[in-house]
C-alpha cells in the first residue's frame, strides 16, 4: 500500500553551498594577488646623450605643459577642454603632422599622460617627447 507521497522521487533543488564556498576562496585569492600584479618594478632609468632627430622647423608642432598645469599649443595657452577639438582640427588639416610634447620637470606625470592620451584620441600618428640631454 502506498501512501501517495513522493518520498522516493528525485530532489529538484540545487545545493549552492559548495559553489559559494569555491567563489569565496577565489575572491580571496584574487584580492590578495591583484595588488601584486599591478605594482611596477622600481628601476633607475638610464641617462643617455642621444643625438637629436633632424626636423624641419616649420613642420614642428609643440604641445606643452607648464609647471602651473597650463596647456599650450605652440605659444598659445589652451584650456584643457579645448585641446581635443583643436588637435582634431590640426590633424584633419595635416594628417601626417608630427607632434612634440614638452613638459616642465615639476609637472605631475598625470598631466603629461593626459596630453599624450588626447593626442592619441585625436588621431595623431606620431608623438615625441622633448627632453634635455642627460647630465651626470
Amino acid at each position: 500500500m502506498s501512501s501517495g507521497g513522493d518520498d522516493s522521487g528525485m530532489m529538484s533543488e540545487i545545493n549552492v553551498t559548495p559553489f559559494v564556498d569555491v567563489m569565496l576562496v577565489l575572491l580571496i585569492i584574487f584580492m590578495v594577488t591583484a595588488p601584486m600584479m599591478t605594482t611596477g618594478v622600481e628601476v633607475e632609468l638610464p641617462r643617455v646623450d642621444a643625438p637629436s632627430m633632424p626636423q624641419k622647423e616649420e613642420s614642428q608642432l609643440v604641445l606643452g605643459v607648464k609647471g602651473d598645469g597650463t596647456y599650450w599649443i605652440q605659444k598659445l595657452q589652451v584650456p584643457e577642454e579645448e585641446l581635443l577639438p583643436k588637435l582634431k582640427a590640426i590633424i584633419t588639416a595635416n594628417p601626417q603632422q608630427d607632434v612634440f610634447v614638452q613638459a616642465d620637470a615639476a609637472v605631475p606625470y598625470e598631466k603629461v599622460a593626459r596630453l599624450m592620451a588626447l593626442c592619441t584620441e585625436a588621431g595623431i600618428p606620431r608623438v615625441g617627447l622633448v627632453t634635455q640631454p642627460g647630465v651626470d
